[in-house]
C-alpha cells in the first residue's frame, strides 16, 4: 500500500520561510517523479513543484519561482519542499503527489497522493 506523509506545515509571517517534508513507503520511490501542489478553499488544486526520479530535473510554478525549492533523498523516500520569503497568496494545503516516471517530463499525471499539510502565512 503506497503511502504519502507530508509534514512540516504550521503558520508563519509573511517573509518567513518552512521546509515540508513528504515520505514515501510502498512504492520504489526512485521510478517516481514527485510533485508538490496546494489548494485554498474555493480555488482548485495548483501546481507549485515537480523534481525528476533522479533529482537531475525541477520544475516549478512562476509564482514561487526564486522562493521555493524541491528537493529529494532516494535513500529515505523523502521529498522536500524549501519555501523561503513566504507570501500570505502561499497559504493552502499542500499535497505531495507521486507518478511514475515514463520519460515525460515534466510529469503530465500523479498516481499517488498525500493527505496535505496546511501552511498558512499571515501578513
Amino acid at each position: 500500500q503506497v503511502q504519502l506523509v507530508e509534514s512540516g506545515g504550521g503558520l508563519v509571517q509573511a517573509g518567513g520561510s518552512l521546509r515540508l517534508s513528504c515520505a514515501a513507503s510502498g512504492l520504489t520511490f526512485s521510478n517516481y517523479n514527485m510533485g508538490w501542489f496546494r489548494q485554498t478553499p474555493g480555488k482548485e488544486r495548483e501546481f507549485v513543484a515537480a523534481i525528476r526520479w533522479s533529482a537531475s530535473m525541477t520544475y516549478y510554478a512562476d509564482s514561487v519561482k526564486g522562493r521555493f525549492a524541491v528537493s529529494r533523498d532516494n535513500a529515505k523516500n523523502i521529498v522536500y519542499l524549501q519555501m523561503n520569503v513566504l507570501k500570505p497568496e502561499d497559504t493552502g494545503v499542500y499535497y505531495c503527489a507521486a507518478g511514475l516516471h515514463r520519460g515525460t517530463w515534466p510529469p503530465p499525471r500523479y498516481e499517488y497522493w498525500g493527505q496535505g499539510t496546511q501552511v498558512t502565512v499571515s501578513s
